[in-house]
């Protein structure tokens, strides 16, 4: 038994070993790897390194071989993450707003422990904080993970939802009532994460922060015909900006200075279709839902901005601009 245990110890560090070291540019020898076992205290011999190799094949962990010289040479294909995909989810968890600063400072440990014997260089060098605007629910993940398991069994689920007052403190709406709805996905946007519902007393989509749902039950009851459909939508619906906000959908053209040409790709896309009107103009057409998000949006960008149609949005726009002068 203690032999048994042995091996499954030594078969253990020699796949850790072959996993944080190794790799087709740096495949470790025979007499290497005897010695960093060593290094772990723990013996081993050139025939019995073989069998090893051998087992961990058997296993199914890819362990490769190469000629280096008189030896042998083994390493693992490599379908870890590279420190550049490192980076990648880092940064992105960085600016999550919707994860709080404790539950970043443990999934950036975790992602840099990925990188093996690379994590010191992506500790010192490549983590930038640059989101200092972190939100404090510490629970998010209990409920992601039973959002997930509604989604999946498309079942309902019910919640508390909450707004901060200028103090930090949580005001639940409708004096704590609880919400129940049908969920249909979990969307991320602009730096927060979303639960997207569908609502039969609307007949349409729903969103709500992740981050603002607070103790949440997943129910027995099952959701509507209606939400499933829209899972099949999901794709179509995601590509409309402003989506988080709520608003009609609107088919609308913009003019702009063609110096915002960038922020209208980043923005819609860069199958965006466009056509110069002039030495410095251009036009869209573009559809998105009409909200105070969406003019806030056009409203940033002054006079190289403008709706051109339909009329009765851009009257509103001009009723706004005057109302906020007025004020």
């Amino acid at each position: 038994m203690i032999k048994d245990s042995s091996k499954k110890i030594k078969l253990l560090k020699l796949n850790e070993i072959l996993q944080q070291e190794s790799s087709q540019k740096k495949p470790l020898t025979t007499e290497i790897l005897i010695q960093m076992l060593a290094d772990a205290n723990i013996n081993t011999d050139r025939l019995t390194l073989r069998k090893d190799i051998v087992a961990l094949r058997d296993y199914g962990i890819p362990v490769k071989e190469m000629r280096i010289g008189h030896q042998k040479g083994y390493y693992l294909e490599d379908s870890s993450f590279s420190v550049a995909e490192i980076k990648i989810l880092l940064d992105a968890v960085q600016a999550a707003s919707f994860i709080s600063p404790e539950l970043t400072n443990n999934f950036t440990d975790k992602l840099a422990n990925l990188a093996g014997s690379r994590r010191k260089d992506i500790i010192d060098h490549n983590i930038i904080c640059f989101n200092t605007r972190k939100h404090s629910n510490e629970i998010v993940y209990q409920t992601v993970d039973l959002l997930e398991k509604a989604i999946c069994t498309k079942k309902k689920v019910s919640f508390l939802y909450f707004d901060l007052n200028e103090n930090k403190e949580r005001v639940y709406r409708k004096d704590r009532k609880r919400y129940i709805v049908e969920p249909v996905a979990l969307v991320f946007h602009e730096d927060n994460y979303y639960l997207m519902t569908f609502s039969e007393k609307y007949d349409s989509i729903v969103n709500y922060r992740i981050d603002r749902i607070d103790d949440i039950e997943l129910l027995e009851e099952g959701v509507c015909d209606k939400a499933i459909i829209k899972r099949d939508d999901l794709s179509e619906y995601t590509k409309h900006v402003f989506k988080m906000y709520g608003g009609p959908d609107e088919n609308i053209t913009l003019e702009f200075d063609d110096s915002l040409l960038n922020v209208m790709y980043d923005k819609f896309g860069e199958d965006l279709m466009v056509v110069r009107i002039g030495a410095k103009k251009c036009v869209a057409a573009v559809r998105v839902q009409i909200s105070p998000t969406f003019m806030g949006w056009v409203f940033q960008f002054g006079s190289k901005m403008k709706i051109l149609s339909p009329e009765r949005l851009e009257n509103e726009y001009k009723s706004i601009a005057k109302e906020i002068l007025e004020n």
